[in-house]
């Protein structure tokens, strides 16, 4: 079976404590051989070489710099993650995160699964705000090298032999929520627009991609020290979205926050759509019950042969993590593999 797999993982995992330079590849051995174990057929680095989800990738590129978060802002946490600003014309100028991923590629007879935030990334927290006329009077030109430098990177990785590549992002569902769209309105920015833009962007840089290589797409309405920014259901982005061309959907649905399966109904023939039906933000375990229950509710929108089971986001998006322990976030990935061996069967 190609991936995505019928248990599969976002990518984060919490941290173990003390890790540094110098016991960062035992770690992340060490993490490896525990998710084999556990029976995942796509294994990941726990994502311990970064120490933001997305920054770590976008701040590499040439044309990009850091700034502080102006808002929409996570509940519950004075600190903020910033977002990424583009003040010069953008490229794809040195290798990004190869390294990272040839050792893990090294330490695992598995797939070796690695993420990357996707090229909507550079705009949505920002906006035109956040792109420097100077470097781009014409944002069609802006998303042209967006595109560019999305295809080199993928580009590179496949060239280091990587066949499973995840884009993570968080736009489509943010435009779900009234205030972040109120947001992008105050950026300069059409948020009835904006999901088909960030769709196309994604779609152009899938163009070329290395054959035989799975890309999917994740998305969650926010993942920063067990908080969250955006609330709403699919609808207003699920056409859009699922015309990205990637292969599969990682999406968010352990809450109401999420809405209901009803958007699932525009997903294309054949693509797969993994559940993210099992919390990362909370130690809670959820039953075998709930979950065989949910993905039967699901299946009357995909049918179950495309459809997956995995956590609703990673487990430290941040080098922060998440306010639960490492062993209710095994339990949890236990629980992933359990419930989708019985019911893929």
């Amino acid at each position: 079976m190609k991936p995505p797999f019928r248990a599969d993982q976002v990518g984060s995992l919490l941290r173990p404590p003390g890790l540094g330079p110098d016991n960062l590849k035992a770690a992340i051995r060490e993490v490896v051989a525990k998710q084999e174990a556990i029976g995942l057929q796509a294994v990941t680095d726990g994502e311990f070489s970064r120490k933001w989800w997305h920054l770590d990738f976008m701040e590499q590129l040439e044309g990009v710099t850091v700034a502080q978060n102006p808002g929409p802002k996570f509940g519950g946490t004075e600190e903020q993650p910033p977002i990424p600003n583009v003040t010069g014309k953008l490229r794809y100028s040195r290798p990004i995160m190869i390294e990272d991923f040839s050792f893990l590629r090294s330490t695992t007879g598995k797939i070796a699964k690695f993420t990357i935030p996707s090229p909507s990334m550079l705009h949505l927290r920002a906006g035109r705000a956040g792109i420097a006329k100077s470097a781009y009077p014409d944002l069609e030109e802006f998303w042209d090298d967006a595109a560019k430098a999305w295809r080199a990177a993928i580009a590179a990785f496949g060239a280091a032999g990587c066949t499973y590549l995840q884009l993570d992002d968080v736009s489509f569902s943010y435009l779900c929520d009234p205030k972040i769209r109120e947001r992008c309105r105050q950026n300069g920015d059409d948020p009835d627009t904006l999901p088909r833009i960030y769709s196309k962007a994604i779609s152009n840089a899938l163009k070329e991609r290395p054959a035989g290589m799975t890309i999917t797409l994740h998305t969650c309405r926010g993942n920063f020290k067990s908080a969250w920014v955006a609330e709403g259901g699919y609808e207003p982005v699920a056409e859009s979205m699922f015309a990205s061309g990637v292969d599969g959907f990682f999406m968010e649905f352990d809450s109401a926050r999420a809405g209901g399966f009803e958007p699932l109904r525009f997903v294309p023939k054949g693509k797969k759509v993994v559940l993210g039906l099992v919390t990362s933000k909370s130690a809670e375990l959820e039953s075998k019950e709930l979950l065989k229950r949910r993905i039967d509710q699901a299946s009357k929108y995909v049918p179950i042969e495309n459809l997956c089971l995995s956590p609703q986001c990673g487990f430290s998006s941040t080098h922060h993590g998440n306010q639960l322990s490492h062993e209710a976030q095994w339990r949890k990935l236990e629980r992933v593999v359990e419930v989708a061996r019985e019911v893929w069967s």
